[in-house]
């Protein structure tokens, strides 16, 4: 990263992401067939303070008075032909992110700068495009074509750029004269500093720091202090680029734009063979992989898949990638071609050579591992839920669900010996009546749902205390000890129950069924 005297900062604002992502994605919202036939104003809603209120406005929405805080019903009593729609944060988060990849081509160093704009550190590479002019023009004319409104400033920190492209650069003034005319909303301070400063008459940056710094942080706080001294350039404002590039990144370039996607299917296979190959020689196997597609127009498509364990078959990665491409709600969209695909492996694990097996417990594991990957890959993660071992002796709490197996093992009886954990497990546990009992000992009789059962074999007491270091309160299911028991009765059935509260710590301890063995 070049010093501060040789920094350069690009800030990239698309006053209008919001609103033209989704006309982007989506088209634009049917017109009302009674409204005039010009295209009707367009809105993104939220829910914010308990209303449904508008988060996003286009052009139109805007030039009729509307903005983004405004209540619904309030902007569809002003424009009643307004078309709103949900906003999807997540959305627009993500294609962001997608646009800030694909300005690596412009910067090895990107920094998003949510929710609606993008910083690029250009000291170093401007040259490479001719100029910085050239850089830019080269960027709003890529941008321009996805159908974004872009305005951009240029400064020594982050802060400044920032300001620049929200309030403008008046032309023929330089960056300091600039961030003086510029109005006190640029420091960016809560809402209750920036009135103070209106109402104190200080209306521009300049007016600010004309002002003794002491005078400003006694009256307004030291974070107008701060805030000046970023924007003016007096205090350094570092900026946190996105991650370049994983260890495992494997890149393709094109001469010619590729418009087919089994082109670029059969191109991704090479590219799968040369992490293989790569992996192979550091022992290590592959859990999530992305494709990237890089468009001529700037814009960066991705496809991510995930293997339930460290892999590098490179036919199970294809079938996993044609998988994830048939579950799009949205086919790639080639535009006017990729000009660049990259593979990344951002997630892998050790994996040892392994002799084969002509057992078929193997055979089946690796189907069962086939199988979960190619469901992941069509239908998502979040379809797939796994049991995973907890480390907790209480028996409701040695367990939990998951989007991922878990690394703890499970408990495993020695061989020979019954299991130590019934197969089907009650949450909570039932209440049954014990008829005869022997003190710290199993019941000999139990009444469970209507039935009576005559225990025959018993095996235990095993004594599981709570666990004190989650106590709410001092108490714990009562604070109470619990002594299981396995045993069988006359029938056969075997059960799991327990004494809950040993008799010095209660007066007559209740009796519990945990558990079915099979």
């Amino acid at each position: 990263m070049s010093d501060g005297s040789q920094r350069r900062i690009l800030a990239l604002w698309f006053p209008w992401f919001a609103s033209e992502r989704w006309t982007r994605c989506h088209g634009r919202p049917a017109a009302d067939p009674a409204a005039p036939t010009t295209r009707p104003a367009f809105a993104l809603t939220a829910r914010i303070r308990n209303a449904e209120r508008l988060h996003a406005v286009d052009v139109q929405a805007a030039a009729l008075g509307l903005h983004p805080g405004l209540t619904l019903a309030d902007a569809r009593a002003r424009v009643p032909a307004l078309r709103a729609v949900a906003h999807d944060a997540a959305a627009d988060a993500s294609w962001l992110t997608q646009l800030a990849r694909g300005c690596w081509r412009w910067s090895p160093l990107v920094a998003m700068d949510p929710p609606d704009g993008i910083l690029l550190d250009i000291g170093g590479c401007a040259h490479l495009f001719g100029d910085e002019v050239a850089l830019i023009a080269d960027a709003q004319n890529r941008l321009g074509k996805l159908g974004l409104t872009l305005r951009h400033g240029l400064g020594r920190t982050g802060d400044a750029a920032r300001a620049l492209a929200r309030f403008g650069h008046p032309p023929g003034m330089d960056e300091a004269a600039a961030i003086r005319a510029l109005p006190v909303a640029a420091l960016r301070l809560e809402a209750r500093a920036d009135a103070a400063l209106r109402r104190a008459g200080l209306k521009t940056v300049g007016d600010v720091l004309d002002r003794p710094a002491a005078s400003i942080a006694a009256r307004f706080g030291a974070t107008a202090v701060r805030a000046l001294a970023r924007l003016s350039g007096a205090a350094d404002c570092p900026m946190l680029p996105m991650p370049r590039v994983p260890p495992l990144a494997f890149d393709r370039r094109f001469a010619e734009p590729v418009a087919r996607t089994e082109t670029m299917l059969h191109h991704l296979a090479g590219l799968a063979r040369e992490a293989a190959a790569a992996m192979a020689a550091r022992g290590v196997g592959g859990r999530q992989y992305e494709a990237l597609f890089f468009r001529t127009d700037g814009l960066v498509q991705s496809l991510v898949v995930q293997t339930s364990a460290p892999g590098r078959d490179v036919g199970l990665l294809m079938r996993l990638f044609r998988e994830r491409l048939e579950a799009l709600a949205d086919p790639l969209d080639p535009g006017f071609g990729y000009d660049q695909l990259r593979l990344l492996v951002p997630q892998h694990q050790p994996l040892a050579e392994q002799q084969g097996h002509l057992l078929e417990e193997a055979a089946d594991e690796a189907t069962l591992s086939a199988l979960i990957d190619r469901l992941t890959a069509r239908h998502g993660p979040s379809t797939l839920r796994w049991l995973r071992s907890r480390d907790s002796h209480v028996p409701e709490r040695a367990q939990r669900h998951g989007s991922e197996p878990g690394n703890m093992p499970w408990p495993v009886a020695l061989a020979g010996e019954p299991p130590h954990r019934p197969t089907h497990l009650f949450e909570p546990p039932q209440r049954i009546e014990v008829l005869a009992e022997v003190p710290d000992g199993p019941p000999r009789r139990f009444r469970w749902r209507r039935t009576l059962h005559q225990v025959r074999l018993a095996e235990g007491p095993e004594r599981i205390a709570p666990e004190w270091w989650r106590r709410k309160g001092g108490a714990l299911h009562g604070g109470l000890s619990r002594d299981y028991y396995r045993v069988e009765d006359s029938d056969g059935r075997r059960f799991w129950l327990f004494r809950h509260g040993l008799y010095d710590e209660s007066a007559a301890p209740d009796w519990y069924l945990h558990g079915l063995f099979a």
